[in-house]
């Protein structure tokens, strides 16, 4: 009955503590307030009995009752309905370039690069909430896997159904696969432009530059993070094909070059991370998640509904109706 009811004015209830003391004061009067008669015998009196003089304390009762509806009236109960609405004032459009070359099987991130990192950036879309993100992929060669959207369902389905399957020729395009992120950007009217762009390799394929596609990120104001992939020294990785088709694991090199990376970062004001195991590469995406705030302007509106209105209509009805007792049934009585 009373949930969601909040007073406006509670001060007002301290008045209720005097109850108790005007309880005590008409007590104490009661008496002096009667008129008495002393008489010698009452056996005139035999068989007549009233109970208005019982019931006359029933005026007093009201009066308090209507009082203490009075004070609750002052108080001002009311609900509040409150909406909100946010407004987007910094929108980011983000695209991820991830490295999709054999490599990215190694196992030195468990069960694997690739599917480390999947986790990892799914998460990392689900945070941001209130912008457009796309996905590029890249080996030898790279494409678009998903235009920017703000459709968070069709991203992550896209990042699900990433894997090594020999579609594009194996290698690590850099370039190529910048150079394709910065395309699907460039035309972005976003406040700000990002890409992450992931590899656990160098440039060795592709028929664009690394800094070329820098250069083309710095001239359409995009921010690039970099992130180099794959742990120090020697990981467990594909080396070659067996007959059944499947990957012949081998120690091999971890070979990054974090020279490059941190140059493209540095020249398009983004930063270098490097990330040796899973919970790196989860703390970096955290990173980036903080860095890259989108500005959320939030509106609340308050809608109040006063409640004490029907308060004082009781209250008015009981003082009717004590005035009423008063002038009628307890008319005789001073």
């Amino acid at each position: 009955m009373f949930e969601g009811i909040e007073l406006a004015n509670p001060e007002y209830l301290w008045v209720l503590t005097l109850l108790p003391l005007v309880i005590i004061w008409y007590v104490y009067k009661r008496k002096e307030q009667q008129a008495r008669l002393t008489i010698s015998s009452l056996k005139g009196f035999e068989g007549s009995s009233s109970n208005l003089a019982r019931l006359h304390p029933i005026l007093f009762l009201l009066r308090l009752v209507s009082l203490t509806f009075i004070v609750l009236a002052l108080a001002r109960p009311q609900t509040i309905d409150i909406s909100t609405r946010t407004k987007t004032n910094k929108g980011i459009d983000i695209v991820m370039a991830i490295d999709v070359s054999s490599s990215m099987l190694a196992q030195d991130l468990k069960p694997n690069r690739l599917n480390a990192l999947k986790e990892v950036a799914s998460d990392f879309i689900d945070d941001r909430t209130n912008d457009r993100i796309g996905l590029v992929v890249y080996a030898g060669e790279s494409y678009t896997k998903t235009p920017i959207t703000s459709d968070k369902r069709i991203v992550k389905n896209a990042l699900t159904s990433i894997r090594f399957d020999g579609v594009i020729n194996d290698g690590t395009a850099i370039g190529m696969g910048l150079a394709t992120a910065v395309n699907r950007l460039k035309d972005s009217r976003a406040k700000s432009k990002v890409i992450i762009l992931l590899t656990d390799g160098v440039n060795n394929s592709g028929f664009i530059e690394p800094k070329i596609a820098a250069e083309l990120a710095v001239e359409f104001q995009i921010k690039t993070y970099t992130i180099g992939l794959g742990s120090n020294g020697t990981a467990k990785a594909p080396v070659g094909i067996l007959p059944n088709g499947k990957f012949q694991y081998g120690l091999t090199k971890v070979e990054i070059d974090e020279e490059l990376l941190q140059t493209i970062a540095d020249d398009t004001g983004g930063l270098y991370f490097r990330a040796t195991d899973t919970k790196k590469l989860k703390d970096i995406y955290e990173e980036i998640n903080k860095l890259e705030k989108t500005e959320i302007e939030e509106f609340k509106y308050y809608n109040y509904e006063e409640k004490y209105r029907i308060l004082l209509v009781i209250a008015l009805v009981l003082l009717f109706f004590e005035w009423l007792l008063k002038n009628t049934i307890f008319k005789s009585f001073i």
